[in-house]
């Protein structure tokens, strides 16, 4: 079985910590590895989390604002230097190429790895195949900036006592799969008799904005969401004067959207102390978490 689980390699926002690095996430699921904002000194920890970088499959940078992507050129360096032969999807704003070519070549090396881009111009799917279903919405900051939900494709499901039942087994499961329906001792079975859909998890992403729809719709029934929360209600005035979010207002956004869980991220350096912004959050929404760097959560099959 693949694993299945969100490493928090930095929690900061613009100032780094001695505690919390520059923001970067890692979000291992169904046998990829998806890195989200890569941040400076992302490679290093790796090394801290003790993973190697060569899992990652896909890179997806919010906006082009330095903690959210100067990590991106060393993590293609080390992949390039690492030899990796699977092919790296990086996913971006459109108007941000210029800055994710300067990331990319910013530095003399020869490059070997293959990267495919997907730079996103609007709202809606930007990516889809065999195992996931890529969406993305521009938010509030200022500067192109996108969250991303990342949806695992639906499956079908086989109960294993209805096929006996039925005495369905072998090549006619595959003939039943393809045709929709079977013929078994002069009655029909039809696939929905003997099986279901089961609807993919939904991981969300969103960094760096004020509050709006947008937020809310790229968080909808997410099991899994990551969110920005820079700055505590005290400094409402900070959030709003820099199109930030509150922990209050993190909260806010996953009650309506209807999450199944809050992680909270992306602190102001001025906050030592992160208890209270669990204690703000869950005044609005019960299930909320804070992220440390190298915390571990586990993103089980719903």
């Amino acid at each position: 079985m693949s694993i299945r689980d969100l490493t928090i390699l930095g929690s900061s926002s613009q100032q780094p910590t001695r505690k919390r690095n520059h923001g970067a996430y890692l979000l291992r699921w169904n046998e990829e590895g998806l890195l989200f904002d890569p941040g400076e000194g992302t490679q290093r920890q790796f090394i801290f989390a003790n993973i190697a970088p060569t899992c990652i499959t896909r890179i997806f940078v919010s906006h082009f604002h330095g903690d959210h992507c100067l990590g991106l050129g060393s993590i293609l360096m080390r992949l390039n230097l690492d030899k990796v032969t699977h092919p790296i999807h990086c996913y971006y704003p459109s108007s941000g190429k210029k800055y994710f070519d300067r990331l990319r070549y910013g530095s003399i090396y020869h490059e070997t790895i293959q990267v495919i881009e997907h730079p996103v111009s609007k709202n809606g799917v930007v990516h889809q195949d065999e195992k996931f279903h890529i969406e993305a919405r521009f938010l509030s900051h200022g500067v192109d900036n996108v969250g991303w939900r990342i949806k695992e494709t639906n499956r079908r499901k086989f109960d294993k006592e209805k096929l006996d039942a039925h005495g369905i087994k072998g090549p006619i499961v595959k003939e039943l799969t393809e045709k929709g329906a079977v013929k078994v001792e002069e009655r029909t079975i039809k696939l929905d008799e003997v099986s279901w859909i089961r609807e993919g998890d939904v991981f969300a992403f969103v960094m760096d904005t004020s509050y709006c729809k947008e937020a809310v719709d790229i968080a909808k029934k997410a099991n899994l969401f990551l969110c920005e929360s820079t700055y505590l209600e005290e400094h409402r005035d900070l959030a709003e004067k820099h199109q930030h979010l509150t922990a209050k207002q993190a909260a806010e956004v996953a009650k309506q959207a209807g999450v199944r869980e809050l992680i909270l991220t992306h602190f102001s350096a001025r906050y030592l102390d992160l208890n209270p912004f669990i204690e703000e959050a869950k005044k609005i929404f019960p299930h909320v978490s804070v992220a440390e760097d190298l915390k571990v959560f586990p993103f089980p099959r719903s």
